[in-house]
């Protein structure tokens, strides 16, 4: 098999599980001489059997880029193309190794945006992996800079975290990566610690004055409304990583009953996409996407993991505004 069917084989597979990858999150790469092959931006890695999600940059240009420490470069296509390659391209150019990944694992995400995930990487992991971790930085310039610095410092490192946002593993081909990734999944287990009460009925579709919501029929994402312990979560533990963020907004939405949401809603021009209403339910609008059912799906499959005691780092409001403004951002959007 070809490094590309082998990559292309393994990108259907994890891409098909949301403990590894939600949407059109995550990235893969393969480097092959003098080119990097990268996902698109915006595109799934569930697709990659059907779609051609791949597009080839040119990695001596990085390398020099990366040499000079310009983290600001623009990728080089090899050819034309309609497709974007991922905004996180420069870190896997970063990475020595020939296949690299980076996800936004559940198991892992639920540790990164805790306070104290350094100390429960070290406590919980063994050495049969090299790892480095960094601070939260914008995707981009920022986030490269930082993981070359990782790296400068831990040469061996096969896998970067990265903090309130996922990991990045290296290997020399997907069969490695994925060892590493199983080791890291097993090691962080979580199981959630809170479930809705199953008296309660699922919530039914609600007509306004203003629009129609229709619940999300994801019964575990109910609990956000109708579990006490994690909605009170909502508002203090709402932006806790990019994708989130970026697909979901940068304020939630909660009320505690529909009459409550009236009277706050009644002087808007627009309704919010997304509603939390206290014992009644988590509610939609028709337009809320596929993408953005994986981030609410994500989201509780992260806050539901937390211990009562375990205090979250959520992303400053100048980190989200960072995000929202952020053209390559909302292109990635745009084609969803």
């Amino acid at each position: 098999m070809t490094m590309r069917a082998s990559v292309v084989e393994y990108c259907e597979s994890i891409g098909t599980d949301p403990m590894l990858v939600q949407g059109a999150g995550g990235n893969v790469s393969w480097k092959d001489n003098d080119k990097l092959w990268v996902k698109a931006s915006g595109t799934w890695l569930a697709d990659a059997a059907e779609k051609d999600i791949f597009v080839s940059v040119d990695l001596t240009h990085l390398n020099t880029a990366i040499e000079r420490g310009d983290f600001s470069v623009t990728p080089k296509l090899h050819s034309e193309s309609n497709l974007r390659p991922s905004i996180e391209t420069l870190l896997h150019a970063l990475m020595p190794h020939r296949v690299v990944v980076h996800l936004h694992a559940i198991e892992i995400l639920t540790h990164l945006v805790r306070d104290n995930c350094q100390t429960s990487f070290e406590q919980l992991l063994d050495d049969s992996v090299s790892w480095a971790i960094v601070d939260y930085h914008k995707p981009g310039a920022g986030l490269a800079s930082a993981i070359n610095d990782a790296l400068l410092k831990m040469p061996s490192a096969n896998v970067i975290f990265l903090k309130n946002h996922g990991v990045v593993i290296g290997g020399v081909d997907v069969t490695e990566v994925n060892h590493i990734l199983s080791i890291l999944t097993t090691a962080l287990h979580t199981t959630p610690s809170t479930i809705r009460n199953k008296s309660q009925s699922a919530p039914s579709i609600i007509l306004d004055e203003f629009n129609q919501y229709e619940p999300v029929r994801d019964s575990n994402v109910q609990n956000l409304a109708l579990n006490m312990e994690l909605f009170n979560r909502l508002g203090s533990d709402w932006a806790l990583y990019p994708d989130h963020v970026v697909f979901l907004g940068a304020k939630v939405y909660q009320f505690n009953g529909w009459e409550d949401y009236k009277k706050e809603m009644r002087h808007h021009n627009e309704q919010p996409e997304l509603v939390f209403i206290f014992g009644e339910g988590v509610f939609v609008k028709p337009t809320f996407n596929k993408s953005k059912v994986a981030q609410l799906q994500c989201y509780y499959d992260v806050l539901s993991r937390q211990e009562k005691d375990n205090s979250l780092n959520s992303l400053s409001s100048n980190q989200v505004e960072e995000l929202l403004n952020w053209d390559a951002e909302k292109f990635r959007q745009s084609i969803q």
